[in-house]
């Protein structure tokens, strides 16, 4: 059964494990949203996936250097990029398929009042082996030149501001609500009806 849309919390995941569920999802038809992308984590120390990140920054072409290859600075780009190895980009079905991802560093606004999913297939805490060393993403693109990550701090703030404050709202309304229904004169199986269907 489809969804209208899927948006999937980045935070904690390993990026090839949620890369090839999120492109098994992509070619079934499902649109994809994956927010946090800077907290994708990817096993193994900073350090070698630093020195792997690296060398691919190296490899150019031998004729013209502005054909490529092309590497991806941001954790998004980066992400988006693991995801199209996985689909058959070059065939009308592969391109279907990537159009329907989307993928943000933080959580922008349509998606900030949605429900987030996390994938329990790709979680590191259930996935990884205790002990093992692990890489944060936002923190390895730093290091190779990526530059938002101060801007992308400060709107996160702000964004768990918001949030704390609609939670608050939310929860005071529902206690209103609750106090009404309590004082009012409603029969019995009336009330149980409410409560059932939480309203």
């Amino acid at each position: 059964m489809f969804e209208t849309l899927i948006v999937v919390d980045g935070r904690q995941h390993l990026i090839g494990r949620l890369a090839s569920i999120v492109a098994k999802e992509l070619l079934g038809g499902q649109k994809v949203v994956v927010v946090r992308c800077e907290e994708l984590e990817i096993s193994g120390p900073i350090w070698r996936n630093h020195i792997k990140m690296m060398r691919r920054r190296e490899k150019k072409t031998n004729t013209n250097h502005e054909r490529g290859p092309f590497v991806q600075r941001s954790p998004s780009a980066i992400f988006k990029r693991m995801v199209r190895g996985m689909i058959p980009h070059k065939t009308q079905r592969g391109v279907d398929a990537i159009n329907r991802l989307k993928a943000f560093e933080g959580i922008p606004h349509p998606y900030d009042l949605k429900a987030r999913k996390v994938v329990p297939e790709a979680l590191r805490v259930l996935r990884l082996r205790p002990g093992r060393k692990f890489t944060n993403l936002g923190v390895l693109a730093s290091g190779n030149g990526w530059k938002h990550a101060e801007i992308l701090k400060t709107l996160e703030e702000k964004r768990k501001v918001k949030a704390s404050a609609y939670y608050e709202r939310k929860k005071a309304q529902s206690s209103l609500r609750e106090q009404a229904r309590n004082e009012a004169d409603i029969p019995a199986d009336v009330k149980a009806t409410l409560e059932l269907y939480g309203n």
